[in-house]
């Protein structure tokens, strides 16, 4: 239990933190992350430019900064959308079972045999690669577990006393799984959420990388490694620091998330 709480804290401290960078960004940037400037092109770390700069002069430390917000808003984003889609489907898969749940369940089974992100790299070579496109693309591929899960609980929860006597006093069906079911099965739903939003963060910086995610000057993880990558020997920092970044902050959400599964989990309690 004291690791499941470490990890936790752990976990906790570089979300709030990456959260906090990205919602302070306008003030903590020391420069304009768009602004070129010809005199400070591929200057290493100092003084004026912590983490450097790239190749048309702009200041890397201000495009973490920014790269945060998009990252971070990709996130949560794709994760909303990908929720709201896979409890509403889980919950009727669940509640009226027989040929509801067969034929809704069926269509999860055929998204699962679509590799996501084939199937997001298909969508997006189609639509015009902007922000707000990957953040709809990642979420329409993405909510297959949370339907599952949500499903499950569900149909152990349908059956108990509290249900049926809510069935007894007239409840309508939409009262019945928003009021007593949704609430009583959204914790495993809340740690997929968790985890969503790393697989989020690691789905836009590839799209970016590849060049059909958020498109510059707009700065992005995943874009900023797509610009380093040709100048690894003269400028490694512009790699170093993108790099760092998505995995601290997967690593923080990841951690989170197993940590939150460890604790919510009733049979580690016993």
């Amino acid at each position: 239990m004291r690791n499941e709480r470490l990890f936790f804290f752990i976990g906790f401290g570089i979300v709030l933190g990456t959260s906090v960078l990205a919602v302070l960004a306008p003030y903590l940037a020391p420069y304009d992350p768009t602004a070129i400037n010809v005199n400070a092109i591929f200057q290493p770390p100092s003084s004026l430019h912590w983490l450097g700069t790239d190749a048309l002069g702009r200041d890397v430390f201000s495009r973490l900064l920014y790269g945060a917000r998009v990252s971070l808003w990709v996130g949560f984003l794709a994760v909303g959308i990908s929720i709201f889609i896979g409890l509403g489907l889980g919950l009727v898969a669940g509640y009226f079972g027989g040929l509801v749940d067969e034929l809704i369940m069926r269509f999860v089974d055929i998204m699962l045999c679509f590799p996501s992100f084939f199937l997001i790299l298909a969508v997006v070579a189609f639509l015009e690669p902007n922000l707000t496109n990957i953040m709809i693309v990642i979420g329409l591929t993405s909510w297959m577990g949370v339907a599952r899960l949500i499903r499950a609980e569900t149909m152990s929860l349908k059956n108990r006393e509290f249900i049926l006597a809510a069935r007894l006093n007239g409840a309508s069906v939409l009262r019945i799984l928003l009021v007593h079911v949704l609430p009583n099965g959204i914790a495993p739903v809340l740690v997929s959420a968790t985890l969503g939003v790393a697989s989020a963060i690691l789905v836009e910086s590839g799209l970016s990388f590849l060049g059909i995610g958020v498109q510059p000057p707009i700065p992005s993880w995943g874009n900023m490694l797509m610009e380093g990558k040709d100048v690894l020997e003269i400028a490694p920092w512009l790699s170093i620091f993108p790099g760092l970044m998505i995995l601290i902050t997967v690593l923080g959400y990841n951690l989170l998330g197993e940590s939150l599964r460890d604790m919510l989990d009733p049979r580690r309690h016993r």
